[in-house]
């Protein structure tokens, strides 16, 4: 079972199906969507995704012909897209609660990306803000 909710709280679900491949999306789009170099997502079977509450508080966004981006109207989050006649929908994992530990299958839309992130590159990491 996973779950997710927005940052705010107000908006949460559950999926009833392990989880699917991970991809990091680059388009533009998402990258605009999410200020952001990429969106990390997740394909969902639509029949096992379910609303815990917060249905309402959802805005909504076709930024392309066809495809939806689902946000809390509160917080902003980015909750999950679709395409309403497809059989899966897109779990955007920065509102995903429960941890998942498989890793991410590859990067999508690279012609897209930002030219300031380069996945390739290793850089030095911190557990909290302390770069200055």
């Amino acid at each position: 079972m996973l779950t997710g909710s927005c940052l705010w709280g107000a908006v949460a679900y559950e999926v009833d199906a392990p989880p699917g491949p991970i991809v990091h999306c680059h388009c533009r789009t998402c990258r605009k969507a999410h200020g952001a170099a990429f969106s990390s997502v997740m394909a969902v079977p639509r029949e096992a995704f379910r609303w815990l509450r917060g249905e309402a508080d959802l805005g909504e966004f076709e930024s392309s012909p066809g495809k939806f981006r689902r946000f809390c109207r509160n917080c902003g989050s980015q909750v999950f897209a679709e395409r309403p006649a497809r059989s899966q929908i897109l779990l955007r994992l920065g509102c995903l609660d429960t941890p998942v530990t498989m890793r991410a299958e590859g990067h999508i839309w690279r012609s897209d990306a930002a030219s300031w992130y380069d996945p390739k590159q290793i850089l030095p990491e911190a557990s909290e803000a302390s770069f200055k």
